[in-house]
């Protein structure tokens, strides 16, 4: 009954529906009196031309007969008059009957009814009770991701969708999703703001700053997470009352920007779990070089521990027999002061001193550029938008302006002697393009590249990239560390570090008991134990209740683990 009334009160307050029903209304008193009409024809015909005499119900009986082209043949007229009134009759019946009546029908109440039952579908607020949840308004480039790494959680979320239409074929989908106006206070009471665990607003910059103000007033106390696409509205947006600002398009160029190797030997410190830290490692020109993870005894001299390994864009697992090449790059956990001890040690080292070559000086290209000068390494940009190279003219040790495809232009820029290339276009098929053509100028380079789409990653690893990142990727992990509580670790494309509590499947066994690489290609780093973090592992190591593992690998992997595990 409350599905009834929901799809009648959406019909009846539908404008064009409004509109039109009186429409159809009007046809159909039209039609009743057509029908009253030649009723009353039938019988004067009747008498006064064939000298019979019927009931009012014989009349109406024989018009509708006629009109709707039965014709049961009972009653006929047998004069040129009768015929002639029979046959406009039956034409009449034709147009308005089957032809007019079915379309006015469809047209102006069963369509409508259908699409109201439609727009109906998807829920106008959550259940009473609802608590901890995660609320999108807006279903971008982020939120496919997000909603996998939210479900695999188990944490509850809800996306807004001001379009009924829209809101129901997500809900189709199987989306959890609500209808309402993300401008709307009401829309949040709705939503359960006031207990939610984050609000995430991941629209534009105009439009986010109306939405941080509107949950502000509904939920004073709700976190949100607001993403920012220009540089000056992040203050805008924290005067509104985002909790955290994230403008992903400068993080993304900083990501980028601290993965390329240049001048000296040193740390690249990437993130952090617990009071660790985690950092990548690049071997090239270093002692490192040639040797297997066994033999470079970094956690016998260091205390740090190589707990995966880039190669050409893999994150493959860190086995003591694996051996680190040229193109290698060893991901490292540890303490602030033991990476510090590392970092020192490898400063020795020259790598290579001469500019980085940076392709494309959009939002992400320069946040790039600046990063890279705040670190006074010099950068050589390749732009072929001459507004953008005035603008960067200050940032860039160089600037070329032309096309990135041309031979003498990537010379000139100096891409046979750089110690990295960073692609920062928005254009995955150039991004590969670009890849692959540097890779053969240079095949030394340590090409580091951006994507749009997660499914042209396979497709630049193959073309020589050795790292990957996306905006939708460093988007998620955003947002998951604020959800978790935790700083911010971006592994690479496809890579994520996972914290899960140990299963009770695994109690009371070993790590190699437990055959987690091998049955899942997680790739365990390290565990925690009584607020502990442990990271110098061994297969006899016995995981107790309590325990939680800290893994790297991909979604898939983890969709592995939880399907075997838990």
């Amino acid at each position: 009954m409350k599905t009834l009334s929901t799809q009648l009160s959406y019909f009846l307050q539908n404008k064009e529906i409004r509109q039109n029903l009186p429409i159809l209304l009007k046809y159909v008193g039209f039609l009743v009196v057509v029908i009253v009409v030649f009723t009353v024809l039938f019988h004067f015909i009747m008498l006064y031309a064939e000298g019979e005499e019927h009931s009012w119900i014989t009349g109406l009986y024989w018009t509708l007969t006629v009109m709707s082209t039965l014709g049961f043949g009972d009653i006929t007229f047998q004069s040129d008059i009768g015929r002639l009134f029979s046959v406009i009759v039956l034409i009449t019946g034709i147009v308005m009957l089957l032809i007019v009546l079915p379309f006015a029908f469809i047209r102006f109440f069963y369509a409508p009814w259908l699409e109201a039952q439609v727009r109906s579908r998807a829920p106008r607020e959550l259940p009473p009770g609802t608590e901890g949840h995660v609320l999108l308004v807006a279903r971008d480039a982020i939120a496919p991701g997000l909603i996998k790494r939210l479900e695999r959680s188990n944490i509850d979320y809800a996306l807004v969708e001001p379009d009924p239409s829209v809101a129901s074929a997500w809900f189709t989908e199987g989306l959890s999703v609500v209808v309402g106006e993300i401008d709307d206070q009401e829309t949040y009471r709705r939503l359960r703001a006031d207990q939610a665990r984050l609000v995430v607003a991941n629209r534009d910059d105009i439009v986010n700053t109306n939405v941080t103000l509107t949950v502000r007033e509904a939920a004073p106390h709700v976190p949100i997470a607001a993403v920012a696409d220009n540089e000056d509205a992040i203050d805008i947006l924290e005067l509104s009352g985002a909790t955290h600002v994230l403008p992903l398009k400068r993080w993304l160029g900083e990501q980028l920007a601290n993965r390329i190797n240049t001048q000296h030997a040193g740390l690249h410190v990437i993130g952090e779990y617990e009071d660790l830290k985690i950092a990548e490692l690049p071997v090239h020109r270093t002692p490192l070089a040639g040797k297997t993870i066994r033999e470079t005894q970094l956690r016998e001299k260091t205390g740090v521990s190589i707990i995966g390994v880039w190669k050409r864009g893999r994150m493959e697992a860190a086995r003591p027999d694996t051996l680190l090449t040229d193109q290698c790059v060893p991901v490292v956990m540890g303490s602030a002061e033991r990476l510090e001890d590392l970092d020192m040690m490898l400063l020795i080292y020259d790598v290579n001193p001469n500019p980085v070559l940076l392709i494309g000086g959009g939002m992400v290209g320069s946040a790039a550029a600046r990063a890279l000068t705040d670190k006074d390494v010099p950068v050589h940009l390749v732009e072929r938008d001459r507004r953008r190279c005035r603008m960067l003219r200050g940032t860039c040790t160089k600037v070329f302006h032309g096309d990135a495809s041309d031979y003498h232009l990537l010379h000139e820029a100096g891409i046979d002697r750089a110690p990295s290339v960073l692609l920062t276009t928005n254009d995955d098929a150039v991004n590969v393009y670009l890849t692959s053509y540097c890779r053969r100028l240079n095949p030394e380079l340590r090409i580091v590249s951006r994507i749009t789409h997660e499914r042209n990653l396979d497709a630049i690893h193959r073309a020589g990239a050795d790292f990957v990142l996306s905006y939708s990727t460093l988007g998620v992990d955003a947002v998951i560390s604020i959800v978790n509580g935790r700083e911010l670790v971006v592994l690479g494309e496809g890579v994520d570090l996972f914290s899960r509590e140990l299963p009770r499947t695994l109690h009371g066994t070993t790590l190699g008991e437990s055959g987690i690489g091998a049955k899942t290609a997680l790739n365990v780093v390290a565990v925690k134990h009584n607020g502990q973090v442990m990271t110098d592992l061994s297969p006899d190591l016995h995981l107790k209740e309590g325990d939680t593992l800290v893994m790297v690998g991909s979604d898939e992997q983890m969709d592995a683990f939880v399907d075997r595990y838990e």
